[in-house]
């Protein structure tokens, strides 16, 4: 039994959470208040379902980093074309994370982990990669700090199962710092040539 990850991680987690948002209170407020002005009627958060520790469903919130306009038939139009000004760079600095650390309280989310991706993507994975459903989803992760969107999903899904089976304090500690650094660089925020990371199509047993 891994008692950090069993026992003292949860408690971590909503320790360091509910620190953070102390800290975090004035900033947040400011962007969301950014996010209202840029947005209007749009709102300044966007919620999607997404699997969580043993793929149990969620709903995950986040800063809202585009906007709603619609081509002529109704229909949304490219991520590129609706990705604000404050929406590049909130997500550049990854601050559209902070309202995670709800998730987090909730026991939703750990801080780190393998990050929670589409429902979709569900019957998508084949049984290794799977695994990585086998703790709680994180706000960052090995996979993050190692190329985050940068890299093939196939290596990212590698990462997050090795975090699986070497989850301990001293890592957590270390990706975490290394999750700050990342930040302050604005490094490996998305796939060159693209303003949000492809989407997954799967790599299934046969």
């Amino acid at each position: 039994m891994n008692l950090y990850k069993e026992v003292y991680k949860p408690f971590f987690d909503r320790s360091m959470a509910a620190l953070a948002c102390v800290i975090a209170f004035i900033p947040v407020v400011l962007i969301a208040i950014l996010l209202r002005l840029v947005h209007g009627k749009g709102g300044v958060f966007f919620t999607q379902l997404r699997p969580g520790k043993d793929e149990a469903i969620f709903k995950l919130v986040k800063f809202k980093t585009m906007n709603d306009k619609r081509d002529v038939a109704g229909n949304l139009l490219p991520d590129a074309e609706r990705l604000t000004g404050i929406g590049t760079f909130i997500r550049k600095t990854s601050l559209d994370e902070l309202p995670q650390l709800w998730n987090v309280l909730k026991g939703d989310m750990s801080l780190v982990g393998p990050r929670p991706l589409l429902v979709q993507y569900l019957p998508l994975y084949n049984s290794e990669q799977m695994r990585r459903h086998v703790v709680k989803p994180g706000i960052t992760g090995w996979a993050q700090v190692n190329g985050r969107n940068a890299i093939r999903w196939e290596e990212k899904f590698k990462l997050d199962v090795w975090y699986v089976d070497n989850v301990n304090f001293a890592l957590d500690l270390k990706i975490l710092y290394m999750t700050f650094l990342k930040v302050l660089g604005q490094r490996n925020i998305s796939q060159d040539g693209h303003s949000t990371i492809e989407a997954f199509k799967g790599n299934i047993d046969k």
